[in-house]
Formats: structure tokens, sequence, C-alpha cells
């Protein structure tokens, strides 16, 4: 066992050795640490493509484009505020700005909502400091609930193929230069080999297998068992709706598994299914007798309508279909934020918080004014943004809940947890000494918790 999570470790704990490329095959060198193809593809939204979309250059329409300049402007500096013991607080009325425009438009004040997004479009840049960067887009989101263009934005912005090989590379720049990604993986994969450690025969059901990169250094590890290998089969779960599901999205996803099954000599199967998380049936996944079975969800399960949106709860649904067939553990990788069912004002602080913690640590690696920085915002995280903001009911999807309400659901479902081992949270914090000391590591009743300074980002759980 202890192997097993070594080679998970060792692979996962270089980020400068994982360079961003754009093929689908993924060049295993004999004596080098594997290049994760495209592991680091999973967005925010866990809607990863094979070819990551075209976002349009913005402009600023009721039509669905985003009205942010991609030309990086000085950033304003907005006034200073004395704090009575003397201290300069830089730009604190950013924040105030933002919620007063948004107080007003939930309280339906329209001229007073356009004042003061005159005022905030002044005091917001997507080249200035991390508070600003995440202003403009905010307010963009606010602009697109008011003329009620956020739904046509997200999708917009999800579902344009890229016009040239750098747009492929933005979900790679933040793959490496933050570690979100790989400790969602080093979670999962550990808790898999973990609960798996004594099995000849897996079968690991991914409900978003995006271009199937998690099981990249899962595969390596199992292949490295000192008693041998065991049979693995993965069932690969993408979302039809999504660009990279059309074509031939899954046939590559098979072709780079069945790639590595040649490589490590490890017996493998693969089939892939196009159709929506809660429209999963158990006759679907073709359950064997013999077979140890893993269920994961990362960044994804919070994508399915609950019973807010939908009388038949297809959140709740979903797990205890899952549930159903008696898997041996279930990863839960997910945002740790409130965004589901709080009102739309609460909603909006409780984004402004969360994302001003993560645009922070990206402005720990980029400087200031890289164009690399300001891609990786506008392309990675800007549509999550104003799917938050900008939309309601069903066309919202961004709905993500605290690991305690998780907890509940998997409980509530019949799982018990599956506490993470002491190794991978090791491993994890080990990892984390590779980037900035402000991130941080919580475990909290045995799931783990990512977070920076003092705000938790991601949550990884494990149940069973």
């Amino acid at each position: 066992m202890k192997h097993t999570l070594q080679e998970l470790g060792i692979v996962l704990m270089a980020p400068d050795t994982v360079k961003p490329t754009t093929s689908t095959d993924p060049e295993l060198n004999e004596n080098k640490q594997p290049q994760l193809t495209k592991q680091r593809s999973r967005t925010w939204t866990h809607k990863t493509q094979l070819e990551s979309p075209t976002i349009p250059q913005p402009r600023y329409t009721s039509g669905g484009h985003m009205n942010i300049s991609h030309e990086a402007r000085p950033g304003k500096r907005v006034r200073e505020v004395r704090k009575q013991s003397g201290t300069d607080v830089k730009q604190p009325d950013v924040k105030q700005l933002l919620i007063e425009c948004a107080k007003a438009l939930s309280e339906n004040k329209i001229e007073e909502f356009e004042l003061l997004v005159g005022k905030a479009h002044r005091a917001v840049s997507i080249s200035g400091e991390p508070l600003q960067r995440l202003g403009a887009y905010m307010l963009e989101g606010l602009v697109a609930r008011h003329e009620s263009s956020g739904t046509n934005i997200y999708h917009g912005l999800r579902s344009r193929k890229p016009e040239s090989k750098e747009l492929l590379s933005y979900m790679g720049i933040l793959y490496d230069i933050c570690p979100y990604f790989k400790f969602g993986y080093m979670a999962a994969n550990g808790a898999i080999a973990d609960a798996l450690k004594n099995e000849d025969r897996i079968h690991i059901i991914d409900f978003q297998i995006a271009q199937g990169t998690q099981w990249v250094t899962l595969i390596q590890a199992l292949a490295a068992r000192p008693g041998g290998p065991p049979h693995v089969r993965i069932t690969g779960i993408n979302d039809p709706v999504a660009e990279y599901t059309q074509g031939d999205g899954l046939q590559l996803v098979e072709k780079m598994l069945l790639g590595l099954s040649k490589k490590f000599s490890i017996p493998l199967e693969f089939k892939g299914l196009s159709v929506c998380g809660p429209e999963v049936t158990r006759e679907m996944l073709d359950i064997r007798t013999g077979e140890a079975l893993a269920v994961n969800f990362t960044l994804q399960l919070h994508h399915t309508p609950d019973e807010s949106v939908d009388v038949n709860n297809p959140r709740d649904g979903l797990l205890r279909m899952v549930k159903g067939l008696s898997p041996k553990v279930t990863t839960l990788v997910e945002q740790e934020s409130n965004t589901n069912t709080t009102p739309f004002l609460t909603r909006f602080i409780e984004t402004l918080d969360y994302y001003s913690a993560m645009f922070e640590s990206i402005d720990a690696t980029l400087k200031r004014d890289s164009k690399e920085r300001i891609d990786v915002e506008q392309h990675c995280l800007a549509k999550d943004i104003v799917n938050i903001i900008a939309c309601e009911e069903k066309d919202r999807v961004e709905r993500h809940e605290l690991l305690g309400k998780w907890r509940s659901r998997l409980s509530m479902a019949g799982f018990k947890p599956y506490p993470l081992s002491s190794y991978v949270n090791s491993v994890i914090k080990t990892l984390l000494s590779y980037y900035s000391n402000k991130y941080t590591a919580v475990e909290k009743d045995g799931a783990l918790l990512l977070g920076w300074k003092t705000r938790n980002l991601i949550s990884a759980s494990a149940w069973h």
C-alpha cells in the first residue's frame, strides 16, 4: 500500500516538471516522470475539453459577450483610506462599491445601480491588483444579470473552439502555478489506491472523465504493485452538451488510456458514456461480479441540480443510485463555497470572498502585467463568475456547497466517511511545500481542505 501511494506521490510532487502540451497522446519517457498531458484541463466548472473552448474577445453587448477589453489598461489605483491606527489600506472601496452595485440591483434601484456601475468601472482593471481584476469580471456579471444576458455569455464562453494552440495552454498554466487540481487528484487517487489495495479486479466509474488524465498517475502506481498489477476497467461519463464530448472526444480518451495500458503492461478496459450524470442507470455501467468498484466525483457534482431547482432532486438521486452500486469507495472533490441556494446578494458576497482568495493565489506566481495571468483569469474563471452572478434557476449550473452540506447529503444517501490516510495527507502537504507558504491544508473529520491564507477553497473527501 505504501509503495503504491509513494508512486502517486512521486508523480505528483514536482510541479515544475509538468509542462503544458497540446498532445492527446502522453509520451511517458522511460526514466522520467510522466508528462501529465492536459491533466490540468478540468476547469472549475469541471467541463474539460479535449480542445479548450475559445473565449471570444469580450464585447459589451447584451447578446452574449463580456465587455472587458482584452488589452490590459493600467490599473487605476482607487483612493486609500486610513484606519484610525494610521495604517494605509489599499482599495477598500472596490469591494464596497461592488457590494453596493449588487445591493442596488437586488433592490431594483436601477438608476442608482447604473450610477454605481459607472463609478465601479473606473475603479477596476483586468491588469490591476487582485481585487481590481476580480471586480472587472464581477461587474460584468452584474451588468449581464441586469440585461438578462448571463446565460448567453456563459454558453458562449463554454462552446467556442480554439482559434490557436495558445488557447490550449490556459488551463495548463493554471494547473502549473496553483496546486488546486493536483490536490484533488492526489486525494481522490490516494483514497482509491488505499481502498482497493488488495483487489485484483478494479472498476472505476468517473462521473466526469474529461480527458481521463486524472488516472495517469493511478494507473502508473497500480502497474508498479510489487505483486503485479490488477485488471482495471474504467467507465468514463461525459456531459453530451459540452463541446469536448462532441466528435471523437471519448475515443481520444480511450486511445490515451489504452496507450498507458500498453506502456505499463497493465490490463485495462475503457468504456465511454456520453450522458448527463443524473441520467446514468445501473444497466449502463455493466457492473460485474468480482470487481471492486470505485466512483469518482471531481469538481463535477455541483453541476447536478438539487431540490431547489428540480422537485425530483437529481443531486441526491444520483448519490442514492451510486450507493446502490455498493462501491468500496466514492471520492468527492468540490469547491468549498456556498452558492447553491443562497439569496443573490449573499451569493454575490460569497463569490467575491472566494475568488478574491483565488485571484490572490494567482497573483503570487504570475506577474501583475503578465498576459498569461490575464488569459488564465479571463478564460478559466470568468465564465463561472458570470454564471454564479448573472444566472438563475436551471440556467445557473455553478451551484457549490460546503463540505458540511455534502456530508449531510452523502450520509442521507447511506454513505459513511472513509477517512483519507495519514500518508496521503502527508504527501499532499509535501506537495504544497512546492508552492507559496500561504496555501494551507487542514484535516477535518477525515477530509482535507485546501485553502489560501484563512479561506478554504477546495475540499476532498472519501466515502463508502
